[in-house]
């Protein structure tokens, strides 16, 4: 009797068991098709590891180039055009004498003053033995010797006129189209021409009042023209010591070298003025950063996992930004394929090289 129940005590512990150990065996087989499940579902995100780089930080402004000397040549004096030495569009050299203006008139009037004047000049003489002699009075005297040096004026004077018919270059340069011929009568509304020194032209832009002191006497920046993608290069030599009230601006002026001629005064250019020079900036591609109510945020990859961080950003260029203050060298930054992440989301990652 006690046999049979032994007997039976082991046939119900080893259906105990082999229940047991199917339980056991399902629930493991559960878990696994879950985790591979999950493990299918984790995205494959692109990421990058942060390392410092060089960057020049750099604003892009607009500009207009000015020529570094022009005027409109005019006559200070009226007359006929007795001569013109010059070709248009063609260098002048400083003090190259331009248009000669008739001078007969004035020549016979500076005769006919000095005529005038050696007559005064002896009445002064006399009148100054007459004075010594007591024979006339001081007051004759004055008037003798006042008529002499008024004498002496007007020949200064039509000597000044007569050197004005003579229109010299004032500064090296190219003149222009003319706008007078011979034998015109040329008055002092008349432009003969334009006068222009293209071999250094003057570059005038504005920056916005931010930037003020960043930039400084002598600072060196590059530009292009609107005709040629050519890169050219400036130096700052003057700044405007106030701000313009309405733009709220600053206004400053460089110069450029034009030995080519390949540069006219009034060209639009494009600035690209340098602010600082940085050895170790930290730089994100802009497609990794999203924006937030206060700033912006990346995902740092850690442990399988996505994790965000808030970031303060600087400048940028056409595709990176740079990262003032959230990150550190070393990290690994998720950079494509981020808008869908949350923070702590599960996801694999795929390394790339920064473009």
């Amino acid at each position: 009797m006690k046999m049979k129940y032994i007997i039976y005590l082991l046939l119900i512990i080893g259906i105990g068991g082999l229940v047991a150990y199917r339980i056991i065996d399902n629930q493991q087989s559960k878990q696994v098709s879950k985790s591979s499940a999950q493990n299918q579902n984790i995205p494959t995100i692109d990421g990058m590891v942060l390392l410092p780089s060089g960057f020049e930080e750099d604003i892009s402004l607009s500009g207009t180039l000015e020529a570094n000397e022009q005027i409109a040549i005019r006559s200070e004096v009226s007359g006929l055009v007795e001569r013109i030495n010059f070709t248009e569009g063609s260098k002048v050299n400083k003090g190259q004498l331009l248009v000669k203006i008739n001078d007969v008139e004035l020549r016979a009037r500076l005769s006919k003053a000095t005529t005038a004047q050696n007559l005064a000049q002896e009445n002064e003489r006399r009148a100054a033995l007459l004075l010594e002699k007591q024979a006339i009075s001081q007051e004759e005297y004055d008037m003798a010797s006042a008529e002499y040096f008024s004498a002496k004026a007007e020949i200064q004077l039509i000597q000044a006129q007569l050197q004005k018919t003579s229109i010299y270059a004032p500064f090296q340069g190219t003149i222009g189209l003319r706008n007078i011929s011979v034998g015109e009568y040329l008055t002092s509304n008349d432009i003969i021409a334009n006068l222009v020194n293209t071999d250094r032209l003057k570059l005038t832009f504005s920056i916005p009042e931010k930037y003020a002191s960043r930039v400084k006497i002598d600072d060196v920046f590059n530009f292009t023209s609107s005709n040629t993608q050519k890169t050219h290069q400036a130096k700052i030599y003057a700044i405007e010591p106030t701000l313009d009230l309405q733009t709220r601006t600053l206004k400053m002026r460089g110069y450029t070298n034009n030995e080519n001629q390949t540069l006219y005064p009034g060209m639009f250019v494009s600035i690209a003025l340098p602010l600082e020079t940085i050895t170790d900036a930290l730089m994100v591609p802009s497609e990794s950063l999203i924006p937030i109510q206060n700033g912006k945020k990346i995902f740092v990859f850690s442990d399988g996992k996505a994790v965000e961080r808030e970031v303060q950003t600087g400048a940028r260029t056409s595709s990176m930004v740079r990262v003032l203050s959230g990150l550190k060298p070393g990290d690994t930054i998720l950079t494509y394929g981020v808008m869908a992440l949350e923070n702590g989301t599960p996801v694999k990652l795929r390394l790339k090289n920064p473009s």
